[in-house]
C-alpha cells in the first residue's frame, strides 16, 4: 500500500492565448472541459490525454499521479 499524496494544484496553460490560471485539481473525477479566463476557449484533453490537467497543466492528474489510471 502506497502512502503518496498526490499534487493537487495544478497550473493551467491556455494554448491559445498563453494565459496561465492556478487551480485545485479534483480528486474523484478527471475535468474533460476548462474555459480559459482570459480568452474564453473552451480546452479539452489531447488525444491520448484523460483530462485537461494531463494536456495543459503543469502537474498531472491525482489518478496518474497516483499511478491508479484514469476514473472517466
Amino acid at each position: 500500500m502506497t502512502t503518496s499524496k498526490a499534487v493537487l494544484d495544478s497550473v493551467l496553460t491556455c494554448p491559445q492565448c498563453g494565459h496561465t490560471e492556478a487551480e485545485v485539481m479534483p480528486t474523484d473525477a478527471c475535468q474533460f472541459f476548462y474555459e480559459c479566463g482570459h480568452c474564453k476557449a473552451m480546452l479539452r484533453p489531447k488525444a491520448g490525454d484523460c483530462c485537461v490537467f494531463c494536456s495543459y497543466g503543469s502537474v498531472k492528474c491525482p489518478p496518474l499521479q497516483l499511478q491508479r489510471g484514469c476514473s472517466t
